[in-house]
């Protein structure tokens, strides 16, 4: 069974609900050889990111999820904040590049992109055999990726208003010139070729700045899905973990079986994807593999189908049925923000909500906060 590791961006804010600039005060107070899940900064330092250790076992995957958004919790509390799984702030920002060289180059060449973009985001790592393995993943999973962006999306609102998507993280993040899907690749060379020559236009710094939906990691033999918000509940990110890894196992199996990969356009793939950051699961899709509209619930249960051999096998099949299930009826991160700010009409309910939502697996909060 293959091992898999996720990463997510958590957002600080204070009790007034405002995204805060804490997080280096925060991390600086890490205890020396962090057990469990790792936390690290971000481009902003209104941000923190959580790292799990690699696993098997999604419930490994979950405890760590907590773990890590425990810690960075913990760490940000001395500092008048919280720790909140939202995709981007929902009320009004102004964001505070971290210290770093390269982040220092980035705002000087890139001004208001690099500037004033604050998202959070959830990156899936699975394991792969060679590279070779990998580029034939990246080719079979392309046109299910923005399943995976519906069933996550947790931005609809941004600067105090309701953005009218459901993840208004996709537009923001797309500011960013490398964003977005690819065309086939077929072979590993074909894969160096195409980033080499990115790299070689000049418009971005380096491999670092490929922000592809889905790439091969530098820094690890993964396979890295960095299409999704990251998830409110902690037991979303985990169903999307477990059907990143059952696209994955798929996709090997087709490879070796000799099943070509769809040959969709990336236009039509971006379509797809700003439909999903539009409406999530609550309006249609175009099909994973007809490409025709279909109400998001049926794309939905056609990559449960789709990775059902895989999930049986990995054991995730319950979980994520059960997940996917749950995401329907409550319309994931994106629904329950709305429902929040429905109760009262009050930006400041919808993050106190979500600072709630986050910690639900975990130990209890003080409901006093952003009251």
């Amino acid at each position: 069974m293959r091992t898999l590791g996720v990463e997510e961006e958590l957002l600080l804010v204070d009790s007034r609900g405002l995204a805060t600039p804490v997080a280096p005060l925060a991390l600086a107070d890490r205890p020396d050889g962090e057990a469990g899940a790792r936390l690290s900064a971000e481009i902003q330092q209104e941000m923190i990111e959580t790292q799990t250790r690699p696993h098997t076992d999604n419930d490994l995957i979950l405890a760590d999820i907590v773990a890590g958004r425990q810690l960075a919790d913990a760490l940000a509390r001395p500092h008048g904040a919280r720790a909140a799984a939202v995709a981007m702030s929902p009320m009004r920002l102004r964001p505070h590049v971290t210290e770093d060289p390269r982040y220092a180059k980035m705002l000087e060449r890139y001004g208001l992109t690099a500037r004033g973009t604050l998202v959070c985001g959830c990156h899936v790592h699975v394991a792969i055999e060679s590279r070779e393995e990998g580029v034939a993943i990246l080719d079979r999973i392309r046109n299910w990726l923005p399943v995976l962006l519906a069933l996550s999306v947790n931005s609809p609102f941004f600067g105090g208003a309701d953005t009218g998507h459901a993840s208004y993280r996709f537009v923001a993040w797309h500011q960013w010139q490398s964003a977005g899907p690819t065309d086939l690749f077929g072979s590993v060379e074909a894969y160096d070729r195409f980033e080499r020559l990115l790299v070689d236009t000049g418009v971005i710094l380096d491999k670092g700045m490929l922000y592809l939906d889905a790439r091969l990691s530098h820094k690890q033999p993964t396979v890295e899905v960095r299409v999704a918000d990251v998830c409110l509940d902690a037991r979303d990110t985990v169903v999307l973990a477990a059907l990143v890894r059952g696209l994955v196992d798929t996709a090997v199996a087709e490879w070796r079986a000799g099943i070509a990969p769809l040959p969709v356009p990336s236009a039509a793939l971006r379509l797809a994807e700003w439909q999903a950051a539009l409406t999530g699961t609550s309006g249609s899709l175009p099909h994973p593999v007809t490409g025709r509209e279909v109400p998001a619930a049926d794309a939905v249960h056609a990559l449960v189908s789709h990775t059902g051999a895989a999930l049986a096998a990995n054991g995730d099949l319950a979980r994520v049925r059960e997940g996917v299930s749950r995401i329907l009826a409550t319309g994931g991160g994106a629904g329950m923000q709305r429902a929040a700010f429905a109760r009262r009409g009050r930006m400041r309910d919808v993050v106190a909500s979500a600072v709630a939502a986050t910690h639900e697996l975990g130990e209890e909060d003080d409901d006093r906060f952003v009251a």
